[in-house]
């Protein structure tokens, strides 16, 4: 089922009518670059810079990055399980099949990014903003997102389900056969998602705020949900 919603209307809405996302405040200290010689397991990484640095089937499962940046650096098949990203900025990654399963992602901005088949299931995110790139196949089966912004990006065919989702804003965003299976939603905003596609898990928007226009179109799916049949 798709929905499309303009970008207007927004400034007429109710103040307070849904709890906004609390975004990220991040400011890198003075960093030094990375010196290469691969990811490490339970590697510690404070204050690092990591610049164009191809990461392709590096092995850093339980790393931790702190206060970092990585700058178009290629995540191939990059092993990042149950990695910790606290107060880093990820910008232009790219690659396909990062896997970053029960990670945990707090104070983070990821810009532009180019990804595909990403595994982050059972991962925890707070305070995440995700502005513009693409992702296909997102994996966030039992994921916990709190404060999550997904913002002028495309999200092709991402997997919610069993996801908990608390205060999470799609602004200007596309969903493409998006998931919803099994997910709880808490203040889940998606009235300025521009082409709002849900392959399945309709009935688990509980707990969002959609406009009018997408009721409208989502009508037919929750008719179907409810034993409804619509004729003329």
């Amino acid at each position: 089922m798709v929905t499309r919603a303009g970008r207007t209307g927004r400034s007429g809405e109710r103040k307070g009518a849904v709890a906004a996302a609390r975004r990220p405040e991040v400011r890198l200290p003075p960093l030094v670059p990375y010196e290469g010689g691969g990811l490490e397991p339970d590697g510690d990484y404070d204050g690092v810079r990591f610049d164009g640095v191809d990461l392709t089937e590096g092995a850093g499962p339980g790393a931790r990055f702190m206060d970092c940046a990585l700058d178009g650096c290629v995540l191939d098949r990059t092993e990042l399980v149950r990695a910790r990203f606290i107060d880093a900025v990820l910008t232009g990654v790219r690659g396909v099949g990062t896997d970053l399963a029960e990670a945990s992602l707090r104070d983070v901005e990821v810009v532009d990014a180019r990804l595909g088949g990403v595994q982050l299931h059972g991962a925890v995110l707070e305070r995440v903003v995700v502005r513009g790139g693409k992702i296909d196949y997102l994996n966030l089966r039992r994921a916990r997102l709190k404060d999550v912004v997904f913002e002028g990006c495309v999200l092709s065919e991402p997997d919610f389900g069993d996801a908990h989702l608390v205060r999470v804003e799609f602004r200007d965003c596309v969903l493409k056969r998006a998931d919803f299976s099994g997910a709880s939603m808490d203040s889940v905003d998606l009235r300025a998602v521009t082409e709002l596609d849900i392959a399945r898990g309709v009935e688990r928007l509980a707990g969002a705020v959609i406009s009018p226009v997408q009721l409208m179109e989502l009508a037919p799916a929750f008719a179907a949900q409810i034993g409804v049949r619509v004729e003329v």
